[in-house]
């Protein structure tokens, strides 16, 4: 077996533990519960599609994939009249398994296919831990209770959407990436009020191609500031840029709305 190195076996615990969170929040909940981060899903839709998504990269890095896997197991989420979310949290809690032990054993360095440069299991660990923790959020909405995240995951999760943020393929379109281009230092600054001295601070310019990101500390067009989870949460569309819901904006509000939306097409649910 190979060493998995001490990075990808964190993912990988991390993705068994933070599926462990996300089923005991749901644990005796409705399957119909609605999800108001996923608009038109309920909870039932939710637990499929996160472990649908749990197995199509489990089956990517067990296979070796060299090119494009079928997602359909990730997308076709409409559940069956008869589950409940007990039946779906084993399954779900089987896969996470599945997938930990599969990245494990494949280690951090062998090739496989990713969707974003990477091309190893260590970008598949990083990317199913996120994938993980945005979506216990959801289910924790969805059943009104309280939604508390490590700073070092926090930390970890902005870091990976502001690299997303930078490439073409999180845009729907290059027409979409252009929108955003402009003269003059047009940048946004992010500044976690929460973070550990030294770190929170994230820096994207948009002055040309290709966009780029930084942790730097520099007057911008836009500021926006917040704690770690609220930051995270806000890149993912679970949050608004309000105060009422924990984040300032000083500058260009209109920048970071349309930054939002168009740098996150990439991963709409």
């Amino acid at each position: 077996m190979t060493s998995p190195g001490p990075l990808l076996d964190g993912y990988a615990a991390r993705i068994v533990d933070q599926t462990a969170q996300l089923t005991a929040t749901v644990n005796g909940a409705e399957p119909t519960a609605p999800v108001p981060g996923c608009p038109g899903w309920t909870l039932a839709h939710l637990l499929r599609h996160v472990g649908g998504t749990h197995r199509w990269a489990e089956t990517v890095v067990r296979t070796r994939a060299t090119g494009p896997v079928s997602d359909e197991q990730v997308n076709l989420v409409t559940p069956d009249g008869d589950e409940d979310v007990g039946t779906l949290s084993d399954w779900l809690t089987d896969g996470a398994a599945r997938l930990a032990e599969t990245l494990r054993e494949a280690g951090p360095d062998v090739a496989v296919w990713t969707v974003a440069p990477g091309g190893t299991p260590l970008f598949w660990a990083r990317r199913m831990t996120y994938e993980t923790v945005i979506h216990r959020f959801d289910a924790t909405a969805a059943v009104g209770a309280t939604y508390t995240l490590d700073a070092d995951v926090a930390l970890d999760g902005l870091d990976e959407w502001m690299e997303f943020s930078t490439l073409p393929q999180a845009y729907a379109s290059a027409a979409e990436q252009r929108v955003l281009l402009g003269p003059g230092g047009r940048t946004l600054h992010f500044h976690a009020t929460d973070a550990p001295e030294g770190a929170g601070e994230w820096l994207i310019d948009l002055t040309g191609l290709p966009f780029t990101w930084s942790h730097a500390h520099k007057k911008s067009t836009t500021a926006v500031r917040g704690p770690l989870t609220d930051l995270l949460l806000l890149l993912y569309q679970r949050r608004s840029p309000a105060p009422a819901q924990g984040i300032e904006v000083l500058g260009d509000e209109a920048l970071l709305s349309t930054w939002l939306r168009a740098a996150g097409d990439w991963l709409r649910r």
